[in-house]
């Protein structure tokens, strides 16, 4: 982004986005760049989670763009649904990829508290990146979350989870998606100008 105030807060899924993950890599490479620490990656907690969330957004100075993976993605969804028209007001937008579905059959039980996912519309710009072979959400429940979210929705074709086990270790690619939300939430400005 082209803006050096805008703030961006890196929302890894369940156990955490290690040294070899995309989101570790783009925190060291975004200025201002923070990562949303959860203390117990392992034996994910909503209430723990969101709370953390809430609290990472509001300790952050200026606009904050949010980029979230898996668990991370639900985590901003279900925050989103509870927060106010002030603390929204501090997101100027999303980025989701690879959301877990947490409702699908053989999700795994640390997961399932997450359930049922919220479906409220999401008050800011947001892209939803999804998978034609995402073990953690098919194509179509991507695509379903993406609507509900009134979220841009675009598909890869075999990426998987969008993780280091599919191979996104450093995903410099990704920042074009980065960059393309980042026009949408200057269109946003523009039209509220």
């Amino acid at each position: 982004m082209h803006n050096s105030t805008v703030r961006y807060l890196i929302l890894p899924g369940w156990q955490g986005s290690g040294p070899d993950h995309w989101q570790s890599h783009w925190q060291q490479l975004l200025p201002n760049a923070a990562r949303v620490e959860q203390h117990n990656w392992f034996e994910p907690e909503p209430g723990a989670w969101i709370s953390q969330l809430n609290q990472s957004i509001a300790d952050t100075r200026g606009p904050v763009v949010l980029i979230a993976h898996s668990l991370g993605c639900i985590t901003l969804a279900h925050w989103a649904s509870q927060a106010s028209s002030e603390q929204w007001a501090k997101v100027a937008g999303a980025l989701l990829v690879a959301p877990a579905d947490v409702e699908r059959p053989g999700c795994p039980p640390a997961l399932q508290g997450f359930a049922p996912i919220s479906s409220t519309l999401l008050p800011f710009p947001s892209l939803l990146i999804g998978s034609s072979n995402d073990p953690a959400a098919s194509p179509d429940r991507a695509q379903q979350l993406a609507a509900q979210w009134g979220s841009d929705y675009l598909q890869l074709e075999g990426a998987g989870h969008l993780n280091p086990k599919a191979g996104f270790t450093q995903w410099e690619t990704g920042f074009a998606y980065l960059y393309q939300l980042q026009r949408q939430i200057e269109r946003r400005h523009r039209q509220h100008a």
